[in-house]
């Protein structure tokens, strides 16, 4: 359990120490007004990358890939394309993501606030209705999760795979910053710089739990831990872990106490997102990363460090549905 805190304690701290308090971090960049949290998440998958892919080699730690989520409509990853498309939605909605939002809550964003309870709506939604869907949905076209990796796709060893992962998340972040507009003024660090603190994050957890970080399945834990309240407390329904409901407040306190040793840190004008905005996002935020398996940080930074083809293929529905909602409502 320490070991749960610990790590959220440093993921959340290196969010705060990137600026991800500012919801409009998340909807300049779908706008692609601002590329601090591009960099900052392309730095943290590569920074992750390497970091496991030592530990590994090294037989401290051996993580499987994600697997697809298929919903047998018209893929094996149709769940990752329309869960990680509501996804994106949710974030330029709310300007957040199912883990940045606790760093809002830290420096007193009040969308955050509403950000929180539409994903607290969205893990209840979840757990009580879409997830049964889906499994009968599972269960009626015969479909199962399927493990793959962006090896296998392109057809080169892994260590390949991950020398051209690690330079075009290099190039990128080197593109972005010569050619793009200036980082955001309420950015204290680059964005590089940033994805190295959340690389960091990365080693704590795989050190001390040997696992990777990951933030949306605490809003399904506490759907399920909600419909057994509701379904009067039988003991054996009971929620069989709160390690993410653990995580996830570790991640807060972490963003917390940084603001408390740097009061300076969340300094500058907030861009606040409306009330029904950031409920309506947080609702689709956690719908969707349940739906794809995973968020920006459990697909992105850490799943696409395992190469997953599954993540690669979230996260890419998540910037593209981001990026056509985002102008549309802000």
């Amino acid at each position: 359990m320490a070991a749960t805190a610990l790590s959220g304690a440093a993921f959340g701290a290196a969010m705060m120490a990137a600026g991800f308090h500012q919801p409009s971090v998340v909807t300049s960049q779908f706008k692609f007004e601002d590329w601090h949290m591009f960099q900052t998440f392309l730095a943290a998958t590569a920074s992750s990358a390497a970091i496991y892919a030592l530990a590994e080699r090294l037989g401290y730690v051996s993580i499987s890939p994600r697997d697809s989520s298929p919903l047998g409509l018209f893929s094996k990853y149709d769940g990752n394309v329309l869960g990680g498309g509501l996804l994106g939605a949710g974030m330029a909605l709310s300007g957040s993501c199912p883990g940045t939002l606790y760093a809002q809550l830290a420096a007193g964003v009040r969308s955050g606030f509403h950000a929180l309870d539409g994903a607290i709506i969205g893990g209840v939604l979840w757990s009580g209705l879409v997830s049964k869907l889906v499994r009968r949905r599972r269960e009626r076209t015969g479909v199962k999760p399927e493990p793959g990796v962006v090896s296998e796709q392109l057809r080169l060893s892994n260590g390949a795979t991950l020398v051209l992962l690690e330079a075009v998340c290099v190039a990128v972040v080197a593109a972005t910053t010569l050619l793009c507009t200036p980082a955001s003024p309420t950015a204290k660090i680059a964005g590089a710089l940033a994805g190295l603190l959340i690389g960091s994050a990365q080693l704590v957890s795989i050190v001390t739990r040997k696992t990777m970080l990951g933030v949306s399945g605490s809003y399904e834990e506490v759907g399920n831990f909600f419909w057994w309240l509701v379904g009067g407390a039988d003991v054996n329904a009971k929620p069989a872990s709160y390690q993410n409901i653990l995580f996830a407040s570790g991640v807060a306190a972490g963003a917390w106490g940084l603001v408390k040793l740097v009061p300076g840190l969340p300094s500058g004008p907030v861009r606040e997102i409306s009330p029904l905005l950031a409920v309506s996002g947080g609702v689709l935020m956690a719908v969707g990363s349940r739906m794809a398996g995973g968020c920006t940080s459990g697909h992105g930074i850490s799943g696409i460090s395992l190469l997953s083809t599954s993540s690669v293929i979230t996260i890419m529905c998540t910037f593209a549905a981001g990026s056509v909602v985002a102008p549309l409502v802000h």
